[in-house]
Order: structure tokens, then sequence, then C-alpha cells
């Protein structure tokens, strides 16, 4: 791959509203519901292509992405599948009709609803399509057979332990993390490498922060100029600067849930501030805006990016992957012996430049004495809401307590 086939564009067209629509939202009742926008972006010519729509809970908002490879054999392989609006069909079909059908669809995880909801609907766009999905899968409150959670009947299997086993061999490797036993569930995720075009795949293990939001969060900013205020008396302003503080802010509620340099009022005073509101709507919550950002808050969003390095997000460092530091360990060693040069996250920055060894760097925080590194500098201050919910979690022996560093 020369390095003038190695670039990125984004790809995206006016359409009309009813090709945005997402019947199934009840299911996962996520903002933006039932309406909900494509952009596909090449990545690499002729090769990959990411496929970005949005999700979150109050304006608190994130890129959720879908990968798609072209096969050396002809034809594509999809991992991580987004909500098939007839939008973002339409874009795969452009796709298919110069590359060849969908022949391979990869559910990447277990435990991650937001992406197991998409798989069944989207596999019925493309009858020839098998659907290979991440071992250890599991429900709640029942563990039921993967037809009943919407997986086709006759073109579902689990991804075999042997990847020589699977027909994408010759291009591809994977490697599985987990089962983690949690206590109320599981987590896995499945690293998937295209060794063609030397890029890994994953789902929510690896993410980077881009400085300024990301481009399809930019076709409907409400989200981010809602969270750009400073008080409930500040007018939404859609402005480049509010649009980058509010994306800033987001990811700071995203990782930390409410990070130090941010405090909440009580609800009264929340009630009182409405009569101030300038806008006292549905959409803006009816006035209601009960934060207060410390006038450093920014330093806080700088300590997070890192310059925009590769990390784990601080929920899973908390409440998942130290609960068997010895496997994803195993696991991050297994990955970072593949040569790949660019990493693509299901959320947040997208086809990040990356070297095997700053991704095994990125997991130092589950050893004792890990190699000095700038993976490793996030604020353990901005931890503090997660560790109390860890605690309360283990208390009531809802997830399993963490093991020892190794």
């Amino acid at each position: 791959m020369t390095a003038q086939e190695i670039y990125s564009k984004s790809e995206h067209e006016p359409s009309n509203p009813k090709d945005w629509a997402w019947k199934f939202w009840q299911v996962v009742p996520l903002y933006p519901y039932g309406q909900r926008r494509t952009i596909r972006k090449e990545v690499v010519k002729d090769s990959i292509w990411t496929f970005d729509q949005i999700q979150g809970i109050f304006y608190v908002v994130v890129p959720i992405r879908m990968t798609v490879v072209k096969l050396e054999t002809g034809g594509l392989l999809v991992y991580a599948p987004v909500a098939p609006t007839l939008e973002c069909i339409r874009l795969v079909n452009e796709l298919v009709t110069e590359h060849g059908e969908v022949k391979y669809i990869i559910l990447p995880t277990v435990s991650g609803i937001e992406h197991k909801v998409f798989v069944g609907p989207f596999a019925r766009y493309f009858h020839n399509a098998h659907v290979y999905v991440s071992p250890h899968q599991w429900s709640f409150p029942f563990n039921l057979p993967l037809s009943w959670l919407g997986m086709p009947w006759g073109r579902t299997s689990i991804l075999p332990e042997d990847i020589s086993q699977t027909p994408f061999a010759a291009q591809f490797d994977y490697a599985v993390l987990g089962s983690i036993e949690l206590g109320l569930g599981k987590f896995a995720e499945v690293a998937l490498f295209d060794k063609r075009s030397q890029t890994l795949l994953v789902t929510d293990t690896i993410v980077s922060i881009p400085e300024k939001p990301p481009e399809i969060l930019q076709l409907d900013p409400y989200p981010l100029l809602f969270h750009a205020r400073d008080s409930a008396a500040e007018a939404i302003t859609d402005t480049e600067a509010n649009r980058i503080r509010g994306w800033q802010r987001t990811a700071l509620f995203l990782f930390y849930f409410r990070p130090q340099v941010l405090a909440t009022v009580s609800f009264m005073q929340a009630l009182l501030d409405i009569a101030k509101a300038p806008e006292r709507s549905r959409k803006a919550f009816f006035g209601i805006f009960p934060f207060r950002w410390r006038e450093d808050w920014y330093k806080s969003f700088e300590i997070l990016r890192g310059n925009g390095r590769i990390f784990v997000a601080p929920i899973l460092q908390t409440l998942i992957l130290n609960r068997d530091p010895q496997v994803v360990i195993a696991w991050a060693n297994k990955v970072a012996n593949w040569d790949f040069v660019r990493i693509i996250s299901c959320h947040f920055d997208n086809a990040i430049a990356v070297t095997p060894s700053e991704f095994r760097q990125a997991f130092n925080f589950l050893e004792k004495n890990p190699q000095p590194s700038a993976t490793a500098n996030l604020s353990k201050e901005d931890f503090e809401v997660l560790n109390q919910i860890n605690n309360i979690l283990q208390g009531y022996r809802i997830i399993r307590e963490a093991r020892d560093k190794i």
C-alpha cells in the first residue's frame, strides 16, 4: 500500500429525513432515537471504509462506527454494523456495486448491546452474508439462542478459536479478549487485523480523542452547543468555538461521568435557574442546566486527550479489564505482535496512526511495575466517581472484585 493509497476522504450527501429512520430505536433508546444520520469515509483507498452514526444520553453523544473492508477475493467484510437506515444501506450498496457483495458480518462484542442490536436487522439486507459473532455470547435476564436475539437463522456462527477454520483467514487474523467474568455478565471483544492494509479493528478497548468534534457530530451540533454553556442563563449559540468547547466537555462527561472540574448544582437551584434560561423548550430540557464547570476544566481535557495518544477508557480500567489482568495482557501481547500501522475503533477518533508498541503500552495500567509511557498519564483525581461506583458494585456483589496487577 503506497502513501498515495492511504488517505481519508469523507463522503456524505444530503438525503431525505425518511432515509435516516431507525424504527427499532426503542430496543436501545439512545439519542438520536429514531433518526440516525450516516457519514461514510474512505480510510484506505479502495480498501477500507468507515460508517459513522451517533449515540448518547442527555446530549452526551459520541460516534459509533462500522468498518467495511474489501476482500482480496472480491466482496466485502463488515465489522460491527450500525443502524441499517436507508441512507446507510444505500452507502453500503454503492460499495457493493463496485467491489462485490457483503460476504461476512462480524459482531465483535458480547456485552455491547448498542452494537449487538444492529446485527440482525443489518444482515437482513444482505441475504448471502454469513454472520460471525464473538464467542461467549450472553443475554440478560436469560441466555437465549442467537436466533432469538435476531441473528439470521442458518447463517450465523460463533467465531472459531482457530481462524484457519474461517473462509477469510488468508487476509485476516483475530484475537478474542475474554471472556472476562464480571459477575452480572461477561466482557469479550474481537480485535480483527487486516493484513493487506495493516489495519487493526477494535470495538471499545482502545480510543483516541480528537481536539475538535468528529464530523458526524457536526451535522447537528445542538448537543455540543448545549454543553458549551457555563450556566442556564447563557444562550445556546452556534459558533465554532462553542462546538469545540462542547465536544471537549462532552468527552470529559463520557469518560469520567463527573470529572473533578465539574460540579452539579442542587435540584432546587436548577429549578430556580430555569427563570434565567433564554430557551425553555423541550429540546432544551425546559431550561434545566445543573452543571458548573471550573475555570481550569480545559486542563483536565488536555490530560485526558494526551495530545491524541491512544488509551483504554477509564470505565474499562476501573470496572472491567482489571477483573482479569492476566487474560488482558496476554491478549494485548498477541495483538502487539501484528504489524499494524493504524487502528480503527468503534468510537471517538478514526484511523489512528499507531504502532504495536504503543498499543501494548496502553495496557500498562494492569502491571505492577509498568514501563513509563505517555499512555499512563490519566488524572487519578478524575477517577473518583468511577472508584465510588466500583466500590458500591463490589460491596453489593454485583460485580466481582478486581484482581491484583501482574
